[in-house]
């Protein structure tokens, strides 16, 4: 798989020639718009409060991150989900995007949603993933008592069906085996997520991946990397994009030091504030 990957450039200094190197991406991206922002009246009725659908302007949202991922300068070779609703449904539009075939790139940008689209399911590997759920408290999950049964989401083959037929790789386990325990702390859920990130990176170094998620989530991408910022908004659909280099040493993969965040014009719907210094 290394041999697909975009390259590094050259090689990282102090690196023999011999080795061969290449480049790791991993994008956070939060899922698209959810229904019960935009239509409060619909927690009234629902079945499943806790665990929203998108709207029509959410799927469209996806489906155009979906268009500009493939053009993002590397192939994304796994998405890797958050079991909630949203989220799912915004990996279907992405994964659609791209998996789309067309014959003329134009002709993908003028569809204004994944309605019609044919795809080629080949293109990515899909998988699930609890230890990217939503911080599950009551304030994040906009709850005031968590479901009498017990019973969160769906099994998860109800969830896989969601997503686009063919794409589901079903060799691959969770990270995370279950859900966190109800009143996870906002410090609790941060320290998953960055867990949650490198492990899933490790897991797959060979691999491009697309971690389709939660704001927070989104804002430990950036504050793990960054120093004396807080992150107080991430915008619907925004996503981060780290990287780093590999080499390839008695046959294991080598990396040659930490990710990298790197700036890009997804950055602009991603509010930071900038702390006191505290040295």
């Amino acid at each position: 798989m290394a041999e697909s990957l975009q390259t590094g450039g050259g090689q990282a200094s102090g690196v023999c020639k011999e080795r061969q190197g290449w480049t790791q991406n991993v994008v956070i991206m939060r899922h698209g718009d959810r229904i019960d922002a935009a239509e409060p009246l619909w927690l009234s009725h629902a079945d499943r409060p806790w665990d929203p659908p998108l709207t029509d302007t959410g799927m469209i949202r996806a489906w155009t991150t979906g268009k500009r991922l493939r053009n993002v300068g590397f192939p994304v070779h796994r998405i890797i989900v958050s079991p909630f609703l949203r989220c799912l449904q915004t990996a279907a539009e992405v994964i659609t995007a791209l998996c789309c075939v067309v014959d003329d790139e134009t002709h993908l940008l003028s569809m204004e949603t994944s309605a019609g689209a044919v795809i080629d399911p080949t293109r990515v590997k899909v998988n699930i993933e609890y230890g990217l759920c939503e911080v599950f408290s009551m304030p994040a999950m906009r709850l005031s008592a968590p479901p009498k049964d017990g019973m969160w989401l769906p099994d998860v083959s109800e969830l896989e069906a969601l997503l686009p037929a063919g794409t589901i790789d079903h060799s691959v386990e969770p990270f995370k085996q279950q859900l966190p325990l109800w009143e996870e702390s906002l410090a609790v859920a941060r320290e998953r997520y960055h867990t949650v990130i490198e492990a899933l990176a490790d897991k797959f170094p060979h691999e491009n991946l697309l971690l389709v998620t939660h704001a927070e989530a989104v804002g430990v991408s950036i504050t793990s990397h960054l120093k004396d910022v807080i992150v107080y908004e991430v915008e619907y659909c925004a996503y981060t994009h780290l990287q780093r280099q590999f080499y390839t040493e008695n046959s294991k993969a080598v990396t040659e030091g930490g990710f990298k965040l790197l700036e890009q014009p997804s950055w602009s719907p991603i509010l930071l504030m900038k702390l006191p210094s505290s040295s």
